[in-house]
Parts: C-alpha cells; sequence; structure tokens
C-alpha cells in the first residue's frame, strides 16, 4: 500500500492559511501565531519561510490562481498566441459562473470589499487577489512577448486592460442576462486580444 508523502514545512504553512481563508473569507487576517498553530510548525520556522504577512497571503491568492486559471493553453504549441489567450481568458471567465453563481460571486465579492470599513486588513486581501490576477496575465504576455507578438514593455499595461475586461464580463454576467451574452462575450474578448496582440505573422 503507497503512503502520501507529509507536506514539507512551507507547504504545510501554505496549506493551515489557505483553509483559514476558506473558513473566515478572503479577509481574514493570517496571523502568525493562528498560521504556525494551525500549520504545527514553531513561529521561527513561520518566518523564517515568510517574512511578511503580506508575502504569506500572496502566495496563497497565487495558489488559488493556479487553480482558477491554470496555464495549459499556453504551454499548447499547436495553437496560435491568439488563440491560446483567448482560451486562457475565456477559462477565467468561466469560474466566474453564470445567473446564480454569478450572482453569488459579486454578492461576496461586494461584502467582502465594499459594503464594509476599509480597513488595512480589508485592503492586504484585495491587493493580493489583484497582484495575483496581474501576475498571471503578465505570465501569459511575458510568453507571448517571447514570440514576437508584442512588446515586452506594454506587458503590464495591457495585463491591466484585459484584467479590467474580464471583471467587467463578470460583473456582466451577475446583471439580468441579456440575449446572446455567450456571442456578446466572445466578441468583446476578441476584440481586447487583437488590441493587445500583434497579427499573427506580423511579428516585428
Amino acid at each position: 500500500m503507497t503512503t502520501t508523502p507529509p507536506l514539507d514545512t512551507r507547504e504545510r504553512i501554505l496549506a493551515a492559511a489557505a483553509a483559514i481563508l476558506a473558513e473566515d473569507g478572503v479577509t481574514a487576517r493570517l496571523t502568525v501565531r493562528a498560521v504556525a498553530a494551525r500549520a504545527g510548525v514553531s513561529i521561527g520556522s513561520m518566518r523564517y519561510h515568510f517574512p511578511t504577512q503580506q508575502e504569506l497571503r500572496d502566495q496563497v491568492m497565487e495558489r488559488v490562481g493556479e487553480w482558477l486559471a491554470p496555464t495549459e493553453w499556453m504551454r499548447d504549441a499547436s495553437l496560435s498566441g491568439h488563440e491560446r489567450l483567448l482560451r486562457s481568458l475565456r477559462q477565467v471567465l468561466t469560474r466566474a459562473g453564470t445567473g446564480q453563481q454569478a450572482r453569488d460571486a459579486m454578492v461576496a465579492a461586494v461584502n467582502a470589499f465594499v459594503a464594509v470599513e476599509q480597513t488595512d486588513q480589508v485592503r492586504e486581501a484585495h491587493l493580493s487577489i489583484e497582484r495575483d490576477g496581474q501576475r498571471r496575465i503578465e505570465g501569459w504576455l511575458d510568453t507571448l512577448s517571447k514570440e514576437g507578438l508584442l512588446s515586452p514593455d506594454d506587458v503590464p499595461r495591457n495585463a491591466r486592460f484585459l484584467g479590467t475586461v474580464l471583471n467587467g464580463l463578470a460583473l456582466q454576467r451577475a446583471f439580468p442576462a441579456i440575449d446572446a451574452l455567450v456571442e456578446v462575450e466572445e466578441q468583446t474578448l476578441r476584440v481586447a486580444v487583437s488590441a493587445v496582440l500583434r497579427a499573427e505573422g506580423d511579428q516585428a
């Protein structure tokens, strides 16, 4: 019978922090003492692996982002750069859900970040999510910039643009549906990708 190898210390800390966020919400405060106790490690070990709470939160949100928007499409060399980026953006949007699922997600976001006192803890949680989304899209665009489909200097700006497009489409899903919503979303994503990337074969 095979056994699962134990998690190393860093992974135990990340798992403990993720469990706290799952139970208490994304704005939960990841205190050194609480996370160390949950992970069964010393405070010294905790600080060795994650010197600041912000670094820990960023790493946890990055792991969540890997589940929400994995990067497998960017590794598929059989697809054009435009199609790879389109599929990656579609995948993020799919995770937003439709109908009641989209409305529940939007209500949860408003309750967590808008309809509350704007404390440092709330800002820290929101910035972690924003940074991870930005990093993820920048990673996709970095890959495409190496293929000559956009300038490396344009990556951060275009990543913010694409993130804004995704946020807007996710919000639209939470409102009463318009006719042909899927077609409208697809058209919007294609316009956004065309605005960011050079035409295939027109690399310069």
